[in-house]
């Protein structure tokens, strides 16, 4: 960790937003996060994909809401006061990933990731790219690009 800023990064630095989803620890590149907003109800979607929550008006722009828990197949989420949506603009697109905290924004060295163990799947070592090792917890670093559908979601 360090406490060095945007401008001060190098390529071999990046900054993370880390998060929950239940007991388990994941991340964002900094880079892709637009805001952190709290837990605010979601206008329904017809036959959206089931880790769809919903949409939301995020100051005249609307934009899906995703449960990345369903995502990642750990089950659903049931949003309560506490949980947040992370705000990411990803291949041109806004979108609101539900999780249930933030836990911190760290500065890590890019050569610290580690590979996703070999004995995942196929599915899940294209969403995860890589694991930190933070203390004694595991921060699986999400790769936003397979997170989003390749067919389109929705246009935001």
């Amino acid at each position: 960790m360090s406490d060095q800023t945007n401008e001060e990064q190098t390529e071999d630095r990046i900054e993370i937003v880390s998060f929950t989803i239940g007991e388990q620890a994941f991340c964002l590149n900094i880079g892709h996060v637009l805001e952190i907003r709290g837990w605010t109800s979601t206008t329904t979607l017809p036959h959206a994909p089931d880790y769809v929550v919903g949409m939301m008006n995020l100051r005249g722009a609307v934009l899906p809401v995703m449960d990345l828990s369903m995502r990642l197949g750990l089950g659903k989420t049931v949003p309560e006061s506490r949980s947040v949506i992370i705000i990411a603009h990803i291949d041109k697109k806004s979108v609101g990933f539900l999780v249930d905290a933030v836990s911190n924004i760290l500065t890590v060295n890019q050569a610290d990731m580690q590979p996703t163990p070999e004995v995942s799947s196929a599915r899940t070592a294209a969403f995860i790219r890589g694991v930190y090792t933070m203390d004694d917890t595991i921060v699986r670093a999400i790769d936003v690009h397979q997170i989003m559908p390749q067919d389109n979601l929705v246009a935001a």
